[in-house]
This record gives structure tokens, sequence and C-alpha cells, in this order.
């Protein structure tokens, strides 16, 4: 079995600087478009990856804290792409790539990652979007809501994407949760401010969201099109790794699922 603890040391110390070569990289990209955050679009020509670490940005009813897609963005990615290019050696695009899920060229990217989704509210065109791009043969990553009312406003919202597909739970001998790193055990990772308080007993869950859960929906051919991680946020455990009061086992344990996740997707 693989480990990446120690590793994830040793990377933490290289996330500043690596993260500023990724944020310049990003500079010069969004240079010549407009800022997803500010309603544009993503450029369509960036050279040759074998992966594109794509953000889905879709419309949602709570604008408290500005657009939900975006929460953690783009530190969270380009934290994890630092992981995913030293660690598993995969030729990933160094930057960020959001799209709107009502964008053509989202069948381009076979990797899809939301989170947030407890206040997600897809237009017709999102919804059709995102099922043609599933049906298409794409592979969507749910990350970071927690609770009841989330899971019950996600359910609502994907079964108007394919409202003939069940959400079960993923059994732990498949193969996401074996393909590079063992996952036996499915840990609770808090955000920033819980992780910090978690080493002397404080909660690492929010509202009800007491018990983490990996579920997913399978296609016909029994093909996983989308997998969801409710009652936990790898995101922040992504972007707050270099932060030495974030427990490592979190950060640890998010950057093996995350990886496992895009070598899973590369390979289907």
């Amino acid at each position: 079995m693989r480990t990446v603890s120690v590793l994830v040391v040793a990377l933490c110390a290289l996330l500043a600087t690596s993260l500023a070569a990724a944020q310049d990289a990003a500079g010069r990209l969004w240079g010549a478009f407009d800022d997803p955050l500010q309603g544009g679009g993503a450029p369509l020509v960036k050279g040759p990856h074998e992966f594109f670490f794509t953000r889905g940005i879709y419309s949602s009813s709570d604008l408290d804290w500005g657009p939900r897609w975006a929460i953690d963005y783009p530190k969270a990615e380009q934290q994890f792409l630092i992981a995913l290019r030293r660690l598993a050696a995969v030729d990933a695009y160094e930057a960020e790539n959001a799209l709107a899920l009502d964008d053509p060229n989202l069948r381009r990217f076979p990797f899809l990652y939301m989170l947030e989704v407890g206040s997600m509210s897809l237009t017709e065109n999102e919804v059709r979007g995102l099922r043609d791009y599933l049906l298409a043969g794409g592979f969507l990553v749910i990350d970071d809501f927690w609770g009841t009312w989330a899971w019950e406003n996600f359910e609502t919202e994907m079964q108007r994407v394919l409202p003939d597909r069940s959400i079960v739970e993923i059994p732990p001998d498949h193969p996401v949760f074996h393909v590079f790193y063992e996952i036996t055990d499915i840990l609770q990772v808090p955000n920033v401010r819980q992780g910090w308080y978690s080493a002397s007993g404080g909660p690492t869950h929010e509202y009800d969201g007491y018990v983490p859960h990996v579920r997913g929906i399978f296609d016909d051919d029994g093909r996983l099109m989308v997998l969801i991680n409710w009652n936990t946020d790898l995101g922040d455990a992504w972007e707050w790794a270099d932060d030495p009061h974030y427990p490592l086992r979190f950060s640890t344990y998010a950057f093996e699922m995350g990886i496992n996740f895009v070598v899973y997707a590369m390979m289907h």
C-alpha cells in the first residue's frame, strides 16, 4: 500500500512556492479571457495535457457568501494539482479550469468537480448540459455539503438531471477506493476552522451531518458516473494543507481520495 503522510509533510513545504507559480500561470491564462467569477467563460486552448481539473459553474439559490460553486476557488484545486502532479506523476494542467454546466466545451473534459450543492438550483439548460455530459461518459465528483436539508435539495436536483437513476452507497470493494491508494475507512474531513479545534475534542461535522458517506450513481453498464462525498469537505483539506494548524491526517486522506478519483476517471 502506498502512503502519502511523509510525502505530504514535504509537499506542504513546497506548496507556497508551487502555488505562486500556479497562480502566475492562471494570471497569464485569465489575462486574455473573462474571469469566471464575473460570469465569463474558460479559455478554449491550453496546450496538451492528459488531465484538467474542471470545476462546474452552476446556479444556486444562496448567494450570501458569493456564488456557491466558487467556494475554495481556486486555491483548493491549485494545491490539489500540485499533489497530483508530484505524488501520482499525472500530466495535469497546473491551473484551475472552471466551466458552466451548459457550456458545450464541458464535454472536452471528462472529470468534473462540484461542491456546496445544498443550495444548487439548476436552470433547464444546466440540467440538459449536465445530463448530456454524464451520459457521454463524464465523471462528476460532488464534495462539501452537509446535513439532511442539503442532501434533500441535491437529491431533488439530481432527479431532474438523471430521473431514472438511483443514488446508492458505493461498496468498499469498489475500484475507486483501491485504484491508487488503499482507502479502507471513510473519514469525515472537517472545514478549516473545525479542523483547527478537532485536536482538542471539537466536532468535525456541520449541521446534522454526523456520518460521512461516499455515494454514487451508476449507468446501465455499472460505470460510476457520479461520486458523492456527503458530510465531508475534501476541498478545505486541499486548500489548507499548507496550514500547520490543520491536521495532517485530514489532508493526507483528502489527497489520497482525490488522487484515486482522478486515476479512476482517467481509466474509465
